[in-house]
C-alpha cells in the first residue's frame, strides 16, 4: 500500500476513491473501502482519502481522542489490499477550500477521481456545504460515477465514530467489538517496563500508546496481541500502575499465556474484549501478584467460554 501523507503535491490516476474521516474503521468504513478495493479487480486505483487530522480538533480547544491513530489506521490497512491511503493536510488554508473548488482541484486534478464512494451523511469543503447532492450533480461535468451507501445500525443504534467513542469510555469492549467489526485495539513498539512481572514468574510487555489515542478506562482487560502475525490470549493493564509507584503516562502492560519470548522493539497489537476490573492500588507486592494470578483465571476462563 502507498502511503501518501503530510502533502498536497501528488498526482494519481484513475482512482476509485472513497471520502471520510475513517476514524475507527469501523463496520461502515468497511464498507465503503471493500467496494474499492472491489473496484480495484476491474482496473480502478483503490485510494482512500482523509485527512492527517481529526477536523473537529482545528477549530475548538477540545481534543477529541482517536479510536484509531494515524499510524494504527495505516498499520490495519497495510492487511486490506489498498491501493493508496492518502492522508490529507488539514489546515486554514484546506479547510476554506469551496465544495466544487475540492471536487475539480483534489479528486479530478490530483487523483482523476473516475468513482467515488461515500457515505449518505459525506460532506466536504468550507462550512461543509459539500454533499452527496453536489457530488451527484456535477458527476457528468467531471466525469466520474457516485456510488453512495447508506448508514448500517447494530442493536438499533446507527454505526457512527462518535457512539463508538462513548463506549469506548465506558469500557464496553464487546459493544465496541460489534460495532467496529473487530476488537478494540492498541498498536505500538515494546518499550522496557520496570520487569517488575518477570521477577514474579507474570513476564509482560510494555507500550505507551500515542497521545491522541482514546483510551477505555484504566484497568484489567482479557486482551489478545498480536505478534508477527500470530495471536496470544492473555491479560492487559491500562494505566499508572500505581502499586508499584505511578508513571507520569499512561501504559499498556500485557501478560501473555505460556509466552516468554523477547519482543522489544517489535510492533505489537494488543485487542482488548472485556474489562474486568478498574485498576486498584494493593497494599503489597504480594496483594499484586496474588491478584494478577486472579486476573489470569479470568481471562482464561473468558477466551474459554467465549470460543464454545
Amino acid at each position: 500500500m502507498k502511503f501518501i501523507s503530510g502533502t498536497t503535491d501528488f498526482k494519481l490516476h484513475n482512482s476509485a476513491v472513497t471520502l471520510g474521516k475513517f476514524d475507527g474503521l469501523h463496520k461502515g468504513h468497511q464498507i465503503l473501502i471493500h467496494k474499492i478495493i472491489e473496484l480495484a479487480g476491474k482496473g480502478y486505483q483503490s485510494v482512500m482519502f482523509t485527512f492527517s487530522y481529526h477536523p473537529s480538533n482545528l477549530f475548538t480547544n477540545k481534543e477529541i481522542g482517536l479510536i484509531y491513530t494515524e499510524m494504527e489506521k495505516r498499520h490495519q490497512l497495510e492487511k486490506s489490499g489498498l491501493d493508496v491511503m492518502i492522508s490529507y493536510p488539514f489546515t486554514k488554508e484546506t479547510a476554506s477550500m469551496e465544495a466544487e473548488q475540492f471536487i475539480k482541484e483534489v479528486l479530478i486534478d490530483k487523483m482523476d477521481a473516475k468513482v467515488i464512494v461515500v457515505g449518505s451523511d459525506y460532506h466536504f469543503g468550507y462550512e461543509r456545504k459539500g454533499n452527496i447532492e453536489l457530488l451527484e450533480k456535477l458527476s457528468e461535468q467531471y466525469n466520474y460515477e457516485l456510488i453512495v451507501f447508506d448508514k448500517i445500525e447494530s442493536h438499533n443504534q446507527v454505526i457512527g465514530s462518535t457512539s463508538i467513542r462513548e463506549e469506548i469510555k465506558k469500557g464496553n469492549m464487546e459493544t465496541v467489538h460489534e460495532l467496529l467489526g473487530r476488537p478494540y485495539s492498541i498498536i505500538g513498539e515494546v518499550l522496557h517496563g520496570r520487569k517488575l512481572g518477570r521477577t514474579l514468574g507474570i513476564p509482560t510487555t510494555n507500550l505507551i500508546p500515542e497521545e491522541d489515542k482514546l483510551l477505555p478506562p484504566n484497568g484489567v482487560y482479557a486482551s489478545k496481541t498480536i505478534i508477527d502475525g500470530k495471536s496470544y490470549e492473555g491479560v492487559t493493564n491500562i494505566g499508572y500502575k500505581p502499586t508499584v509507584g505511578a508513571d507520569p503516562r499512561v501504559g499498556v502492560e500485557t501478560h501473555m499465556f505460556d509466552f516468554n519470548e523477547d519482543v522489544y522493539g517489535k510492533i505489537i497489537e494488543v485487542e482488548l474484549y472485556r474489562l474486568e476490573r478498574g485498576e486498584t492500588k494493593f497494599q503489597s507486592i504480594d496483594e499484586l501478584k496474588a491478584q494478577m494470578e486472579k486476573d489470569i483465571v479470568f481471562a482464561k476462563d473468558y477466551f474459554r467460554d467465549y470460543q464454545n
